[in-house]
């Protein structure tokens, strides 16, 4: 059991390495996604991401998974403008972490409500297995149960929190992060995301 422990806490180490240090983080991940011990508990919570569907309208890339690489190779690129870049890219990493639990398919339509919340959950439940310290891990969490909120509050939509965005987060890594999360998608226009996330932060400065 302790040479199980260690070698986790070592492969969690190495990603940690490539998260922060590659260009394209996504080679990495995609490397290791092939691996049998992906299959293991908590790295099986990433592998659900390969098998779960998402709407083709507003995901033309395909799987969560797919998002997710396009995402955090996005993030790397930005990293330098977060002000925690371990934090960022752990979340950008985890941020639709709880869609595999959430995702419906009704009539042909692909659905992942409170996939924000749900991931907040198991954000905490992944990490919570390597040796980290637990107010990073909540800091991880807030950016992930708040990364849709730029949605929420440039659509007037009735699912934001803002209250609890801006108490227990910080706008402006949400705001990067759900940039990354916007461009990282098939068929995006980035100065299109760059705007909304602008209104986001203008929207939110006069709450």
């Amino acid at each position: 059991m302790a040479e199980e422990n260690n070698n986790m806490e070592e492969l969690f180490r190495q990603m940690d390495n490539h998260l922060l240090h590659d260009e394209r983080p996504s080679e990495y991940l995609e490397q290791i996604s092939r691996e049998p011990w992906f299959l293991n508990y908590p790295f099986s919570m990433l592998g659900k991401m390969k098998e779960t569907p998402q709407s083709k309208r507003f995901h033309p890339e395909g799987s969560v998974w797919n998002h997710t690489m396009m995402v955090v190779d996005q993030a790397a690129e930005e990293k330098a403008k977060s002000k925690d870049a371990r934090t960022f890219m752990w979340a950008a990493l985890l941020h639709d972490i709880g869609k595999p639990a959430v995702t419906k398919i009704r009539k042909d339509k692909i659905t992942a409500y409170n996939h924000d919340a749900e991931g907040e959950h198991l954000t905490e439940d992944f990490l919570s297995c390597f040796s980290v310290d637990d107010k990073w891990i909540g800091e991880v969490a807030k950016l992930v149960r708040y990364h849709m909120h730029i949605l929420y509050v440039t659509d007037g939509l009735p699912f934001g929190d803002v209250d609890g965005l801006k108490r227990e987060t910080d706008i402006g890594e949400v705001a990067l992060l759900g940039l990354c999360d916007r461009i990282g998608r098939g068929g995006s226009v980035p100065e299109d995301e760059a705007k909304a996330v602008r209104l986001f932060l203008k929207k939110m400065r006069n709450m």
